[in-house]
């Protein structure tokens, strides 16, 4: 049997290309390596980095990068947010395929190729990858996994997609999927998350998916962001887009 995680699996187009948007925020210590990882994939890629007004020195770092081929860097004159920095680089993207990558070394660019396979065989248009329906590895902390359960249950009723794990960072999208809903995305910081559910579902006869990933998940003494006030935010959001808004 072949393995579905191969590129002969994905049988990609010789024109294929992955736009990679990756939001960055203070991510010195990982930004080279993350993004290493990514040209690493194995499927050519346009890398989207957004600096969200990094003052660690990740902007600096980034000026190393500018010149190679196939990165895009973008930068935000303030920190404006992680919804934010996806509005920009969804707005620049030009790949068949969209897809975030966060700038932290949680989520493993190898797992690219299973990600993107259901759009590229056409049994989907977006796909989230799921922390939660993974084989090993490990998942969020307690109370991230009981939270995300929460919101994840909350967002389905209001959305009706069957979700696992509406927090996940890995989404993936056909690119025309994404340029319709990106322009009117609103939420700066993490209620985008809820924000990119609800608005995707209103699409008509979008197909959703889900393939399971793997996660490390990193602790706020390493630079972890979300807290518990964007988990009343999300709320509001799942809420307020539910509803049309």
């Amino acid at each position: 049997m072949p393995d579905p995680n191969s590129m002969d699996a994905l049988a990609l187009p010789p024109d294929f290309l992955l736009s990679v948007v990756v939001p960055v925020f203070n991510e010195a210590r990982t930004i080279d390596e993350i993004l290493d990882r990514v040209r690493a994939c194995g499927i050519r890629c346009e890398i989207i980095v957004v600096d969200d007004g990094s003052t660690d020195g990740t902007r600096e770092l980034l000026e190393r990068w500018r010149d190679r081929p196939g990165v895009k860097i973008l930068l935000h004159a303030a920190n404006l947010g992680k919804g934010a920095a996806l509005k920009t680089g969804f707005l620049a993207a030009e790949g068949d395929v969209v897809l975030v990558q966060d700038a932290d070394l949680e989520y493993d660019p190898a797992e690219y190729s299973q990600l993107i396979q259901p759009i590229v065989a056409d049994e989907a248009d977006v796909v989230f990858g799921s922390r939660f329906q993974a084989n090993g590895g490990c998942r969020p902390e307690f109370w991230h996994y009981f939270g995300n359960s929460l919101l994840t249950r909350l967002s389905n009723a209001f959305t009706g997609l069957k979700l696992t794990d509406v927090e996940t960072c890995y989404k993936v999208f056909r690119r025309r999927v994404i340029g319709q809903i990106a322009p009117t995305l609103v939420e700066r910081r993490f209620g985008v998350e809820p924000e990119l559910a609800a608005k995707l579902a209103r699409l008509p006869g979008l197909r959703v998916c889900e393939r399971p990933i793997h996660y490390a998940g990193r602790t706020y003494a390493q630079g972890k962001k979300i807290g518990w006030r964007d988990g009343l935010r999300a709320v509001y959001c799942i809420v307020y887009y539910g509803l049309g808004g």
